[in-house]
This record gives structure tokens, sequence and C-alpha cells, in this order.
């Protein structure tokens, strides 16, 4: 019996702290403006602060997939992917105690029905104001549930000497 009521226990207060990420993180996933503003948000920090991962991973679907490209010396591009938790995993054993500070440049949105798609320029600082040490786009698909909106991936790649952010990715000019 005593295993039964340590089970109800653990149950009750994973459902407890679920229901309070979900108040707490509530208006992060109210609007596609507060979505991709929580991402870049909750990302980036100084080095002596750790990242709020609940809220991290709270923006995502529960199959949601984070996948890196980069093209590597033969010219073959290459990716592999994350969920949110391997992400979260990566980042604290390979940037853990690193600034890391994402700005977004420029964004692009189109939506229809229940999906979203945002094609997001972002800049890279390793300082809050410091200087820009790359640049990318972030490709980002959006669904939005019964009360709110999920990521449901984010597919990027950073600038390179051979490709450049076209300037229509940069500023509102054509």
């Amino acid at each position: 019996m005593n295993n039964i009521k340590r089970l109800l226990v653990l149950i009750l207060t994973i459902s407890s702290s679920q229901a309070n990420f979900a108040q707490e993180y509530d208006e992060d996933v109210k609007s596609i403006e507060s979505i991709m503003s929580a991402l870049t948000d909750v990302i980036s920090g100084p080095a002596d602060r750790e990242r709020d991962w609940n809220r991290f991973e709270y923006l995502f679907s529960e199959d949601a997939k984070l996948i890196p490209t980069q093209k590597i010396e033969s010219g073959e591009v290459t990716y592999h992917y994350w969920t949110p938790q391997e992400y979260v995993e990566m980042y604290q054993k390979n940037r853990g105690g690193t600034a890391f500070y994402e700005q977004e440049l420029h964004r692009i949105t189109e939506s229809f029905g229940n999906i979203a798609h945002c094609f997001s320029t972002y800049a890279v600082r390793t300082s809050e104001n410091g200087p820009i040490e790359r640049r990318g786009i972030n490709s980002i698909q959006l669904l939005r549930g019964k009360d709110r909106w999920y990521i449901i991936s984010v597919f990027w790649s950073n600038e390179s000497d051979d490709e450049k952010i076209p300037r229509e990715y940069l500023t509102n000019e054509k």
C-alpha cells in the first residue's frame, strides 16, 4: 500500500507542476508574436544565468524538433535534429556557462487556419551589446491548438562567406 501512496503523490506532484507551468508561461503561447519573443528571450542571457528550461520546453509540441544545418568542407550540407529535451541537454553540456544573445532582425510570417510559418533572421552575440558574431535564418513552424500556439519545428542555417543573407530577409525593403 505504501508504494501506491508514493505513486499517487508522484502523479499529483507532476500534474500540479505541469499546471503551474501552464499558468506561469500561458502568456508566452497566446499569439505568434508572444511565442516568437519567448523563444528568443528564453535562450538568451549572460554566462552566469541558467536558462529557464521549463519555459523553453513549454513552447514546443510534444514531438517537436530543432534542426540545425551546416555546410561541411566538402560542400555537402548536413543536418541533425534534437527534441527540445535533447537540445537542453546539448546546450548544458556544450554551452552551459557561456553568454548567448540571439536577436531577431527581421521576420516574415505567413499563416493559414491553424498553421503558421515564420522565416526569422537572427543575429548572435556573446555579450549583450557586443559585436554580431554570426547571423542566420530560422524557419519556424507553428501550430495553433485549442487555446495556444506550439512550436512544431525550428530549422536553421547560419550565414557563411559563400551564402550571405539576401537583403529582403534583413529589412522590409525589396
